[in-house]
Formats: C-alpha cells, sequence, structure tokens
C-alpha cells in the first residue's frame, strides 16, 4: 500500500474548531478610484488605522537592519502585543487583532522559546497565527495572505520576516529598480486592499550612511514603493538601538529602544533619542542646556557636581562642533534647532494617533481566491563616550 505523500508545508493548517459555526466572508467590492477635484475635496476618508500608534501604520512598512541586530526580536514582540491588544515596547497601547506572522527563517521550536522568553508566563495570545513556510509572492504567496486575511476580516497586521523569501525571481527584462519596485508591490497591494500593516523584515548595506533610507539593501524601488521604512540601528551610549522611522502616514523620528536580554523584549526608553545615544556627560549636559537655554559652561558645570568645570567646557564645544548644541558671540550654549525638530515625542504624544479608529474603508486592490490552507489557521566619563 502506497503511503500518502506528506504535504508541502506551507499547505498544512491546523484543523478549526468543528464546533464553530461557519460565517460567511465578508465581501469586499472593488471601492471608487476616480473623482472630479470637487468631489474628492468633498469626500470623507476615515484616518489610517495604527498597528502601533505613531510609529506602524496600514499599508507596508520595511523594517530594516543589519544581521543579528535584533529585527525579529522586535517584530515577533510586536506580534504578540498587537495580537494581545497589549503594549508595544513596553510603553504604547495598541488595539488587539489578529496577527499573521510568517517567519520564514525560524524552526517552530526557535519560535516557541522565543516566545516563551517574550510572554515571560503570560498566555499566548490566540491571534497570532505563525507560519514557517509559505511561498514567494508571485507563486502563491500572495493568494496565501489573502486567503487568510479574508478568514480574519479584522485582522490589523502582517509581518514578513524576512522579504528576501517572498519576493520571488525578478521578471525577465526589467530594470533592478522596477524589480525592486514591483516586489514590494504585491505587499502593498494587500496591505491597501485589507487596510492592514505589512510589515517587510529586510537587511541593510554593509557601508554605513549619514542618510538611514540609503542604507536600505537594494536599489531606491524597494523603499520608494513602501508606505514608511523604519531602519533599527546598534546605539551608542546608553541605548541598544535606534529606530529611525518616515513615511507618507508618519512623522520622521527616532526612538532610542533598550534590548532586554533576559526576555528578549526591546523598550521604548524615555524622552528624545539623543539623550540615550551619546555618553553620559554629553546626555546630562544635553538635558541641562534643554531645560536651561543659553546656560555658559560656567552655570552647566554648577548644577552637574559630578562633572568637572574643563570638562564641561570642552565638552560643550565639541558638541557645538558635532551639531548637538548651537553657541552663540557671548559663549551661551542653546539645543540646536535641527536636534528638536528631529527627536522623539513625549510618550504620550505617541497616543495622539488614533489607537482604534473607525474601520477603514476597503481601498484599490486586486484579491484572488485563497489557493493555500494557511488561511485555515485561525554611564561613564567623556573620553570614550562621544
Amino acid at each position: 500500500m502506497t503511503a500518502k505523500p506528506i504535504p508541502p508545508l506551507h499547505l498544512y493548517s491546523v484543523p478549526s474548531d468543528p464546533q464553530t459555526p461557519a460565517v460567511p466572508l465578508p465581501k469586499r467590492e472593488r471601492p471608487r478610484t476616480a473623482w472630479t477635484a470637487d468631489q474628492l475635496m468633498s469626500a470623507h476618508f476615515p484616518e489610517p488605522k495604527w498597528a502601533v500608534p505613531g510609529i506602524l501604520a496600514e499599508g507596508v512598512s520595511l523594517l530594516a537592519g543589519p544581521p543579528k541586530v535584533g529585527k525579529s526580536w522586535l517584530s515577533l514582540g510586536l506580534g504578540l502585543a498587537v495580537a494581545a491588544g497589549g503594549q508595544a515596547f513596553d510603553s504604547v497601547p495598541v488595539a488587539g487583532g489578529p496577527v499573521l506572522y510568517l517567519a520564514l527563517e525560524d524552526t517552530p521550536r526557535r519560535l516557541q522559546t522565543r516566545m516563551g522568553k517574550l510572554l515571560g508566563g503570560q498566555d499566548a495570545p490566540a491571534g497570532l497565527t505563525l507560519v514557517t513556510e509559505c511561498p514567494p509572492f508571485p507563486q502563491g504567496g500572495s493568494e496565501a495572505i489573502s486567503g487568510w486575511l479574508d478568514r480574519n476580516p479584522d485582522a490589523r497586521m502582517v509581518v514578513i520576516d524576512v522579504f528576501a523569501k517572498m519576493r520571488g525571481q525578478a521578471p525577465q527584462g526589467v530594470s533592478a529598480y522596477d524589480a525592486d519596485y514591483v516586489s514590494v508591490g504585491y505587499a502593498k497591494r494587500l496591505a491597501d486592499f485589507y487596510g492592514v500593516a505589512v510589515v517587510l523584515v529586510h537587511h541593510v548595506r554593509k557601508a554605513g550612511s549619514d542618510d538611514f533610507l540609503t542604507e536600505v539593501s537594494g536599489t531606491n524601488g524597494i523603499a520608494g514603493a513602501a508606505d514608511a521604512t523604519l531602519v533599527l540601528k546598534r546605539g551608542r551610549g546608553q541605548a541598544d538601538g535606534v529606530l529611525h522611522v518616515t513615511g507618507r502616514d508618519v512623522e520622521e523620528a527616532e526612538y532610542a529602544l533598550s534590548f532586554q536580554q533576559a526576555s528578549g523584549a526591546w523598550h521604548l526608553l524615555d524622552g528624545p533619542a539623543s539623550d540615550h545615544t551619546v555618553g553620559d556627560t554629553r546626555a546630562a549636559i544635553l538635558r541641562h542646556v534643554r531645560a536651561h537655554p543659553g546656560a555658559k559652561p560656567k552655570e552647566i558645570a554648577d548644577a552637574l557636581p559630578d562633572i568637572d568645570a574643563d570638562t564641561v567646557r570642552r565638552t560643550c564645544s565639541r558638541m557645538a562642533d558635532a551639531g548637538q548644541l548651537t553657541k552663540d558671540g557671548s559663549g551661551r550654549y542653546y539645543p540646536d534647532t535641527s536636534t528638536r525638530t528631529a527627536t522623539t515625542p513625549e510618550l504620550s504624544q505617541l497616543s495622539d494617533c488614533p489607537v482604534d479608529p473607525p474601520e477603514q474603508q476597503e481601498l484599490a486592490g486586486h484579491p484572488q481566491e485563497a489557493l493555500s490552507h494557511l488561511s485555515d489557521i485561525p554611564a561613564a566619563s567623556e573620553n570614550g563616550r562621544h
């Protein structure tokens, strides 16, 4: 007798609860895509839905960083927080909803170990679906994800870790830019049609850059096709990492993060990122000058008795040269304008974005019939610290 072949892993599904009655799937109609100018100006569009208020909105977000920086820990932690309706980064309240996490470089055992650390004894959320294999977008991946989203109409986020496993082969005869743009376009159509946040975990180039957008691996077509780009870099000073964020619906900002080795969780640090990405001496001076604009080095030294006056004077001069402070003709120091405009909002301001806004009306897209049973799965001295 011939044994039945084992199906591919991406077609394997956990059996549904037989006692759960079948619920008709919501019908998604193609929305309007053309208006006259006066009609468009009088139309009402709901605010974007946020997976993580102020950081991850609906649409495609690239999450890029160097190898072993902690991207997978960060994305899995966000998936758990959103699925459970808890706090992202241990401080930002998020509305709960189903999350699909494609861990395409992990094994079930590794995922179990990581989740065990992140949960710290708490119950695992049933709203998080984890998958370790899925075909590339052009070979059925789009249909697999679409099928899961059809069966989870309240889904808030899809995480693809890593993007390279899903993009598939580049079409023949197209430029590298066009190939990159098309590859992100598959995720973009899903995000726009279903009104969810799709996070593509990606890599950065080996060579660093002052502009974090240019560090994303590949051509500009990848970042250009995405709605937002998040680059996680290793921090200096008191921070373990800095998350640089920019996008169409998110304000450009930098967030200082601390990685907790015991739990594997990334925590958002209070205050501007510049307070945590410099050495202790510079951070103390920055905080004092921000609270007392126009302070002179002697006044700063008097307020910081643990730092000698000569160190304060030299450090202020170096910080002015580095653009972290501004010095006027009388020797007074002020917070640098660019530093003030580029620093992290206070934590309370992150919550100003709607956590649970009205449902997003459906956007243009091209849903296809599900082909996969994937959808059936329910501080120190100044020296060396510049």
